[in-house]
């Protein structure tokens, strides 16, 4: 039985990212086997490929948001299901690739191995002793690697095999592009408790207890959850923590770049092949033939490209003198820089800093206290985590340690405040359960909390008497929508009849046509909409089909007319259209790239046969982390 995993590190190692579908990472990152959690015919995926592929899944977010996921967010976002069907997916390509005989040859997995940035220095230079580290801490042997790129890479082979050449059909994506760019005109307005004849009248106390029963997910409280807690923040300990001068003074001078700097200058610098060209390119920006912009794009740049960013005179070398003498924004040279002559563009002073240790010292010593504060807490989190394992209560280590006990009525509706501000705590708090054991778990700030749920109150409907103004609020506002909807039907077909020529012209004196009420909006994209008008009543105006229909259109609590005045058939041939042409297309040729290999790679399941150990993927999924 061969054991071949699918490694979502070693994936990322590789910078591998196939066709925009997903990729599939490197074969086998398991040093040691472990038990599969199942397997694509003979391709069996080891528990410890499929934590590996968790992990680096957790890693990946965690590198986007700037925030870990704790196991139970990883389950509620599903990432162990999308990490399964990446590496069965990647078994049965692996399956197939087998049986036809595919494979690569040794110089193609070299060029794999050695364009790899996990394995590269920081001068992009493939690292041997490197490359030995990373699999030396993965427990890899480097034969069994780099067989196992040669097999990510056939894969890769039998991937582009299926999707290539898929393209989209002309007319899907040309339909789908003027569907998007279509412009109309509208018509519109707003009916509000004005419109009505006269004000809806109160009701009696029998139509609003009716009401509040019938409507009782409105008056029903949430779900209270009562939790004792015990918790420790670095705010906590912050006045007690004791704090040397001396080690403050060498923050200070750790930190001196941020507290001392020399006057700067915002600086793009555009360098030339020669004296003779900047000279040329600077007479024609003084004689205003030619913006410092349009002199970059003619070198193929663009301002980013060429933006040295904050600098001071001895950052710019023998440049620097020329740029600081510069006394507000504009263009020097030629001028010598390191890669040739070049013109620099100066587009602001930054004045120099000078923050003098006493006046830095008060946010130093906050940082310091912090700081300090957060490594006590660390030293007893051991301590408070033996002292819950002896069977002390929260009680307990509020009076016998540092934390403070506290209690709290916890419900979706608890505002972020106090402990309930940090999301660990929100998270721990729903999850709890009655005979869960406390524990010690971190908070964001550096922070420790323990909690306990005491009583769990179930979601009960309010009485009548205690919400009366809200349900008289709330029937009061459904019988306003009411009303206004069917004076919106009756202006409706006032209008139609009106554009029919059926509805005669108002005599003298008299109130004009509805339709003169309306508010006017031309060109009106899908996407943008018009300003102050709900976005449902703008779709359900693209979805008229007639130039004069009307529609009546509740959202958000409002009520509205919509009249389709014109259709603009988009223009795919004017310039601007391009991108979304481009897009579309782009859009429409992964969707079906992704759908056929989808297929293709069940129908190689189907074909291979699949097995799953539930026990060993339970046993697994325990060892999340």
């Amino acid at each position: 039985m061969r054991t071949k995993g699918k490694s979502t590190v070693v994936w990322l190692l590789m910078g591998m990212v196939l066709l925009g579908l997903g990729g599939f990472g490197i074969t086998n990152f398991s040093g040691t086997s472990t038990a599969a959690i199942g397997a694509v015919g003979d391709t069996e995926i080891t528990a410890d490929d499929y934590l590996r592929g968790i992990r680096s899944e957790m890693q990946g977010f965690a590198a986007q948001t700037g925030q870990n996921l704790t196991p139970e967010q990883a389950r509620t976002f599903g990432i162990p299901q999308t990490v399964q069907a990446r590496l069965f997916t990647a078994a049965a390509l692996e399956e197939e690739a087998r049986r036809i005989g595919l494979s690569v040859g040794d110089e193609t997995v070299l060029r794999d191995l050695t364009a790899a940035p996990g394995f590269q220095t920081t001068g992009s230079e493939f690292d041997p002793v490197r490359y030995q580290e990373v699999l030396r801490q993965e427990g890899l042997r480097p034969a069994e690697f780099e067989e196992d790129v040669r097999m990510d890479a056939a894969r890769l082979i039998l991937q582009r095999a299926v999707i290539g050449g898929v393209t989209v059909p002309p007319t899907l994506r040309e339909g789908t592009a003027a569907w998007i760019l279509e412009k109309r005109d509208f018509s519109w307005d707003e009916l509000t408790a004005e419109d009505l004849a006269a004000p809806v009248a109160a009701p009696d106390d029998e139509t609003l207890t009716a009401w509040h029963k019938a409507n009782a997910d409105r008056f029903t409280s949430p779900e209270v959850r009562r939790i004792t807690y015990a918790w420790l923040t670095p705010e906590m300990l912050a006045d007690t923590v004791q704090l040397d001068e001396a080690a403050l003074r060498d923050l200070y001078q750790g930190r001196i770049g941020e507290f001392q700097q020399p006057e700067r200058r915002m600086v793009e610098r555009l360098v030339y092949e020669s004296e003779e060209a900047v000279a040329a390119a600077k007479a024609r920006l003084d004689a205003g033939q030619a913006t410092f912009e349009q002199l970059a794009a003619e070198r193929g740049l663009t301002l980013s490209d060429i933006d040295l960013g904050e600098v001071s005179e001895a950052d710019l070398g023998a440049a620097g003198s020329a740029v600081f003498a510069l006394a507000q924004p504009g263009v020097v040279g030629p001028v010598q820089t390191d890669l040739g002559p070049a013109l620099m563009s100066m587009n602001a002073i930054l004045e120099p800093v000078n923050i003098p240790f006493e006046q830095a010292v008060v946010d130093l010593r906050a940082e310091a206290a912090a700081d300090r504060a957060r490594r006590v807490i660390e030293e007893q989190a051991a301590d408070l985590e033996d002292r819950i394992a002896g069977g002390a209560t929260l009680e307990d280590l509020a009076e016998a340690t540092d934390m403070e006990l506290g209690s709290i009525d916890f419900s979706a509706e608890t505002p972020s405040e106090g402990i309930a501000a940090y999301q660990s705590f929100r998270e721990r708090a729903r999850a709890v359960t009655p005979t869960d054991f406390p524990q010690i778990f971190q908070l964001d700030d550096g922070g420790v909390f323990a909690l306990r749920l005491d009583e769990v109150v179930a979601p009960a409907l309010i009485p009548f008497e205690e919400v009366r103004d809200e349900v008289l609020a709330d029937w009061t506002a459904a019988e306003t929508r009411r009303e206004l909807k069917a004076r919106a039907e009756e202006r409706k077909l006032l209008v139609e009849s009106a554009a029919s020529g059926d509805l005669p012209p108002p005599a003298e004196g008299t109130a004009p046509a509805p339709a003169a009420a309306f508010r006017t909006a031309t060109d009106v994209e899908r996407d943008t909409g018009i300003e102050g008008v709900p976005q449902a009543v703008v779709a359900q105006g693209f979805r008229l089909a007639e130039p004069g229909e009307v529609s009546v259109v509740e959202a958000e609590g409002r009520v509205f007319l919509i009249r389709l005045d014109g259709i603009k058939p988009a223009d795919l041939s004017a310039e601007e259209a391009a991108p979304v042409v481009n897009g579309v297309d782009q859009r429409l040729t992964e969707s079906l790239q992704s759908d056929l290999f989808q297929a293709y790679a069940r129908a190689l399941q189907a074909q291979h046969g699949i097995t799953l150990n539930d026990g060993a993927l339970a046993a697994a999924d325990a060892r999340i982390q």
